[in-house]
């Protein structure tokens, strides 16, 4: 069945291909070979980047080495020593700056204001002239009052000459009896009319004292509420301008009801406790000043009693409703063991420390705590003075964990003497790598 295939058959075979198969086999787009290009750049550009990653790896491992071999596993630490001081039982409230008299300054007497004799913002003393009202009528009234009392004055000696007589004649009875009465009636009368002369020429000076607005105590002026040339009465609701006394000043502030009592013992001692305020930040320190008043009620809502604190502010750092913080000294205990509270920890074992070892280990500590004053605390109990505590980088610490005490630059402060040279820092460290037994 198998047959010979002629020459012609193929021929003719080569002839049945048709013609759309021809594309296939002509030569790729120039397009096509720039995309092979680079794609064979960068496979040869990633080729050498893994090759100089190969190579440097080992080098960063051999300069790092040393390090690691020095550390050992170690952890670095800043440490501190617990010792004895004094430290203050302070109370840190919020307050108030409030002045001690505040007076809005109205006119007296009805009047146009001719003067205004003063700077807003302006510091002024007691009786400093501070505005003027037409004095004019009131100079008119006082010089009316006065020729009054001239005339009733004159017609009272008059009257006294004329009793003077009756009273002569009456005695070799020249005159009616009824006579000489009226006359001593009319005297009194007169007498009468001359007080309230007097009277009314005081008065009248009064008010044209009242002309001259005068300041009533020292303080600051504040913002000018009417203009030169208004007229003014008493009336008037604003007032002319209000002053604020500035020195001395007081802050009220609250404490709680817990404290009171110590407080109050305190005062009943004698004791003067200190008072100190802070700005809005707490950062920088306004004025030093003392404990003034202790209010009688505490304020049911909160549990707080309201104390003022009285400052001389000299400076003028503090003005009238600023915010303040405020701290107040209530007492001072004297010669304790204290610590930084950045070493306070608390956990599992309640709160402790992680106290430094001779041999560069560290061991968990649990501590009682007192008052706390700034970056300071009480220990009541569980350290001594002179024992070290880790201060930072107690985070990756466990009880008996290796330590070496860090430098500024590892971001803890070491409580050690300065180091040596380099060569005696190696030399040192070998000696303390022989005396530590083996992990």
């Amino acid at each position: 069945m198998n047959q010979e295939v002629q020459p012609q058959d193929l021929q003719h075979a080569d002839e049945a291909v048709p013609d759309t198969a021809q594309p296939s086999v002509k030569a790729a787009p120039p397009t096509h070979k720039a995309l092979s290009l680079l794609a064979d750049f960068f496979v040869f550009g990633l080729a050498l980047l893994l090759v100089a990653i190969f190579l440097w790896s080992p080098q960063e491992t051999s300069q790092r080495s040393p390090h690691d071999r020095q550390s050992g596993g170690q952890t670095s630490i800043a440490a501190a020593t617990v010792e004895k001081a004094d430290i203050g039982v302070t109370l840190t409230e919020l307050g108030t700056v409030t002045s001690l008299a505040t007076v809005t300054i109205r006119t007296q007497i009805s009047g146009y204001l001719t003067h205004i004799d003063f700077t807003e913002g302006q510091n002024v003393k007691k009786n400093d002239l501070l505005a003027e009202i037409d004095p004019r009528p009131y100079e008119a009234a006082l010089a009316l009052a006065n020729g009054n009392l001239a005339r009733d004055e004159a017609l009272l000696k008059g009257a006294q000459v004329d009793l003077a007589r009756y009273q002569g004649l009456a005695t070799q009875n020249a005159v009616p009896r009824q006579t000489l009465e009226d006359q001593v009636a009319l005297v009194a009368q007169d007498e009468g009319t001359l007080v309230a002369d007097r009277a009314a020429v005081q008065a009248a000076e009064v008010n044209l004292a009242y002309c001259r607005i005068l300041s009533p105590l020292d303080g600051r002026v504040g913002l000018r509420l009417v203009d030169q040339g208004n007229y003014v009465t008493p009336g008037d609701t604003n007032g002319i301008v209000v002053i604020t006394q500035i020195q001395p000043i007081t802050v009220i502030f609250t404490i709680p009801e817990d404290n009171l009592l110590d407080v109050l013992g305190r005062l009943r001692d004698g004791a003067t406790l200190p008072v100190t305020v802070y700005d809005r930040s707490d950062a920088n320190k306004l004025a030093e000043g003392e404990l003034h008043a202790v209010d009688s009620q505490i304020d049911p809502t909160t549990g707080t009693i309201k104390l003022r604190a009285q400052f001389a502010n000299d400076a003028t750092t503090l003005f009238p409703n600023q915010f303040v913080n405020v701290r107040l000294l209530v007492d001072t205990h004297k010669d304790v063991t204290v610590m930084p509270t950045a070493a306070v920890q608390r956990g599992e074992p309640g709160t402790f420390v992680y106290l430094v070892n001779s041999d560069s280990t560290v061991s968990v500590r649990k501590v009682v705590l007192g008052v706390t004053e700034g970056d300071r605390v009480e220990v009541r109990s569980g350290l001594a003075p002179g024992d070290r505590v880790v201060v930072d980088g107690a985070d990756k610490l466990r009880d008996g964990a290796k330590i070496t005490m860090g430098t500024a630059a590892d971001g803890g402060k070491s409580s050690d003497s300065a180091e040596p040279s380099q060569a005696g820092k190696s030399s040192g460290r070998q000696r303390r790598h022989a005396r530590e037994p083996a992990p």
